[in-house]
């Protein structure tokens, strides 16, 4: 019996272990690793918290309310990841020093773990066993924060920059930002040749924001300063106007900024919706159906038509060369912007699924 009950007291002492070791690596998976991985425990945390949120702004009749609330996701999320590891640490750890020596009872046990994981020093285990315990959860627990500590500077200063872009459309697409705005405004000022440094500019972004969405992925739940703009609507009207510029505008040259600034547009995009388990058309055939229909289309070509931006002649063909662009990241856009609470912008929230269509908007004195 006594060397059952030791056995016993073995395996618990490994199960604990074992799960320190998947909690220190889920840590490393998160804040470390410089690639998308997706671990079961931070996944749980967010999905946890973000069921909560969920209930709340049910409640909440405007979408600026709605958006003060899911400010919050976010950081609430982050801060919520190492708790949640040093509690499992602390877990596991009573349940060695427990398993080490039952006599002691939990109490004792739960002391020496927490005295140990926060550095606080007033139990000190007794025993060569115990007292290793002791000093390898302690290293952990700073190596928990420590990791925490470094990561927010990498996030934040990520968020800064993608923001400054967001930023920037504002002046050039307006508040939302829509491809139509966008083209006119160019029109207007006799820019419509700079749109190539445009697409450039936003290939870069969309080759950042693929890598860091990814790696930083709650850099996708981090919410734009202001409640009207939104990363992914910014995306989106990029994305529509690179798509009406290589199927619609006749510029009198050919260059492939637009077409590599909508490839590298809707791989990012991909890979942001892949790592959330969003729903996605991998490999979609030109003529799917997408969620813009050619009225929509075609009204567009008119109001670019009347305002004196060079077209090309035949609006059915311009459609299907848009729609042929389009189906490429409609459905990750739609996606993208239902599960981030993106506020309504044309042709991308404004259709997303799960979407609240009956929220009422502030009126200007409040």
């Amino acid at each position: 019996m006594a060397t059952v009950f030791l056995a016993l007291r073995a395996l618990l002492v490994l199960g604990a272990m074992a799960m320190v070791v998947a909690t220190a690596l889920s840590a490393l998976r998160t804040f470390v690793l410089p690639r998308a991985a997706n671990t079961f425990l931070s996944r749980m945390v967010f999905v946890t918290i973000r069921r909560g949120f969920d209930r709340v702004v049910r409640r909440l009749d405007t979408y600026e309310r709605q958006d003060a609330v899911m400010a919050l996701f976010a950081p609430v999320g982050l801060l919520a990841l190492p708790v949640s590891w040093l509690l499992l640490v602390f877990a596991s750890y009573s349940l060695a020093f427990w398993a080490i020596d039952p006599g002691a009872g939990w109490q004792t046990a739960m002391d020496e773990s927490g005295s140990s994981l926060f550095t606080l020093g007033f139990r000190a285990p007794a025993g060569f066993g115990p007292r290793l315990l002791g000093f390898t959860e302690a290293a952990l627990g700073l190596a928990l924060i420590a990791l925490l500590i470094t990561y927010l500077p990498s996030i934040y200063g990520a968020f800064s920059k993608r923001e400054m872009a967001v930023q920037k459309l504002d002046v050039r697409a307006g508040t939302p930002p829509s491809a139509l705005t966008m083209i006119i405004r160019f029109h207007q000022i006799g820019w419509l040749a700079e749109l190539d440094e445009l697409f450039k500019a936003w290939e870069d972004w969309f080759v950042e924001l693929g890598e860091t969405h990814t790696s930083l992925a709650g850099l996708v739940f981090f919410r734009s300063p202001r409640a009207d703009q939104s990363w992914i609507t910014a995306a989106g009207c990029v994305l529509d106007t690179a798509a009406i510029t290589s199927s619609t505008l006749d510029l009198g040259h050919r260059t492939p900024d637009s077409d590599l600034c909508l490839r590298a547009g809707f791989l990012s995009l991909r890979h942001i919706g892949e790592y959330l388990g969003l729903p996605l058309a991998v490999d979609p055939l030109p003529d799917d159906p997408i969620s813009i229909t050619k009225d929509e289309f075609l009204a567009v070509y008119r109001e670019l038509d009347r305002a004196g931006v060079p077209l090309r002649p035949d609006p059915d063909r311009c459609w299907l060369d848009y729609a042929g662009w389009r189906v490429n990241y409609d459905k990750v856009l739609l996606g993208l912007a239902a599960v981030t609470m993106a506020p309504i912008s044309p042709w991308s929230s404004d259709r997303s699924p799960n979407l609240r269509t009956t929220l009422r908007r502030r009126s200007p004195d409040g």
